[in-house]
C-alpha cells in the first residue's frame, strides 16, 4: 500500500487517551482503584437521566431527532435564549470541530493558549490552518499577547474559561476590554466546560457577551453535560451563539450527530435541580478539604474555579504519579504541559478524597519530596 498522507495530517499526534482502570489494575497488580484524573463527576449521573435512559431504550430502532428539537427547546427555556442560537454536539468538542470546518480554510489563522485543550489545535491542523499558540501568563490567558497576534487571516480565538489545567477564570473587565478591541471578522470561542463550578463571587453573565457584538467580534460559548450533570459517557454538549453563526454550523454538521439516549438524558438532567445543586455543594466542600489537607503535607494548592485543581508537589510529578498509581489512586501528571512538579486532581467523593490525601502523604515520603 502506498497511501499519500497530506503533510498536515501526518504531522498530527493523536489525542492521548487514558487507559481503562481495569487495564491499569491488571498492569500494576492492584484492585479497587479510584480515578481522579479526568475531571469527571464522582457523584454519578443524574438519577433522572438514568430513568430517562431506561424509558428510551425501547426506541433504539429509530433514528434520533436530527434537529434535537426537544432538548434545544429545553435549553432555550432554561437559558432564556432563542432556540435558533443553540447548536447541539456529540460533546462540546464537536462544536469546536464545526467552528473550524465552517470558518477555517487552508492558510487561515487560529489563536489558542498553552496549556489548554489540545483538540483546538488538532482540528485546525486537519483543515490546513495555521495555529498561533500563546503561553499563559501567571497561569491565565495572556490577552494582550493574543491581541497583538490578530491579523486579517485570523478567524477564531479559543479561550477555555475557566482554563484547563490551571483552573483560572478571566476577570470580566479584562475579557470585555479584549473583546471590544477585536475586529468583527474574528470569532472568540469561550469554552465554558467548567462554568458551573465558578464561585458566585467572581462569576459574571457570559451570555450577555453573545448579544453585544455591534462593531466587534462574534462570541460563541461552549458548554457540556459531562461535568456538573454527570453525563460524560454520553458525549453531549452545546454551543450558544449568534444565529448567523449557528446557521453556518448546521451546514457542516452530520445529520443525527447527537444520539437519542444522550438527548433524552440531557433533557432530564437539566430538570434535576437537586442533583445539580448537590454536585456543586459537594464539589465545593471537597475542594476546600483537599486544598487544606495537601497544604498540611507541604505541597502548594492553587486556587480553582473548576472541579479540579493543581498541586505543586515540589518534586518530579511523573514519579509521584507512578507512586500514587501503585496505591490505586489515578491522578494526572502535568509534566507534559510544562509544569514539571505539578499534578492535577479532580474532586472525588468524601471517601475518595480521604484516600487521596492518605496516599499522597505516603507517596511524598517515598519520593523524598517532603
Amino acid at each position: 500500500m502506498n497511501v499519500q498522507v497530506p503533510k498536515n495530517i501526518s504531522a498530527i499526534t493523536p489525542y492521548p487517551p487514558g487507559k481503562p482502570i481495569e487495564e491499569l489494575e491488571r498492569e500494576y497488580g492492584i484492585s479497587g482503584s479510584i480515578k481522579l484524573a479526568s475531571n469527571e463527576n464522582p457523584f454519578g449521573p443524574s438519577p433522572a437521566a438514568v430513568e430517562a435512559i431506561r424509558a428510551t431504550l425501547a426506541g433504539l430502532h429509530r433514528y434520533p431527532d436530527g434537529s434535537g428539537y426537544y432538548l434545544t427547546q429545553a435549553l432555550a427555556d432554561h437559558l432564556s435564549i432563542a432556540p435558533g442560537r443553540i447548536v447541539l454536539g456529540n460533546g462540546s468538542n464537536e462544536i469546536i470541530e464545526f467552528l473550524v470546518k465552517a470558518f477555517v480554510c487552508e492558510g487561515d489563522e487560529v489563536i489558542t493558549s498553552h496549556p489548554s485543550f489540545l483538540m483546538y489545535q488538532k482540528f485546525v491542523q486537519v483543515r490546513g490552518g495555521v495555529n498561533h499558540v500563546v503561553e499563559l501568563r501567571d497561569m491565565i490567558h495572556d490577552l494582550e499577547s493574543i491581541t497583538r497576534l490578530v491579523s486579517e487571516r485570523t478567524r477564531l480565538i479559543f479561550l477555555d474559561n475557566p482554563n484547563n489545567p490551571t483552573a483560572t477564570f478571566l476577570p470580566y473587565g479584562r475579557l470585555e476590554s479584549f473583546l471590544n478591541g477585536l475586529a468583527d471578522h474574528v470569532i472568540v470561542v469561550l469554552d465554558e466546560a467548567y462554568i458551573d463550578f465558578v464561585d458566585e463571587s467572581v462569576r459574571y453573565d457570559t451570555m450577555a457577551l453573545i448579544d453585544d457584538v455591534a462593531g466587534r467580534c462574534g462570541v460563541v460559548l461552549l458548554r457540556t453535560f459531562s461535568k456538573a450533570y454527570g453525563l460524560a459517557g454520553l458525549r453531549i454538549g452545546y454551543g450558544l451563539m449568534e444565529e448567523q453563526i449557528a446557521v453556518c454550523l448546521h451546514k457542516v454538521r452530520q445529520p443525527f450527530n447527537v444520539n437519542l439516549i444522550a438527548q433524552e438524558a440531557a433533557r432530564a438532567a437539566l430538570k434535576d435541580s437537586d442533583f445539580y445543586a448537590k454536585t456543586l455543594r459537594l464539589t465545593a466542600e471537597g475542594k476546600e478539604y483537599l486544598s487544606r489537607e495537601v497544604e498540611k503535607l507541604g505541597c502548594i494548592s492553587y486556587p480553582s474555579q473548576t472541579n479540579f485543581f493543581l498541586i505543586d508537589v515540589k518534586g518530579d510529578a511523573t514519579a509521584l504519579y507512578e507512586a500514587m498509581l501503585k496505591k490505586g489512586v489515578i491522578i494526572r501528571s502535568m509534566k507534559a504541559y510544562g509544569f514539571d512538579t505539578f499534578i492535577r486532581v479532580n474532586i472525588g467523593t468524601s471517601e475518595e478524597n480521604g484516600r487521596f490525601v492518605r496516599a499522597l502523604g505516603e507517596a511524598l515520603q517515598e519520593c523524598g519530596y517532603v
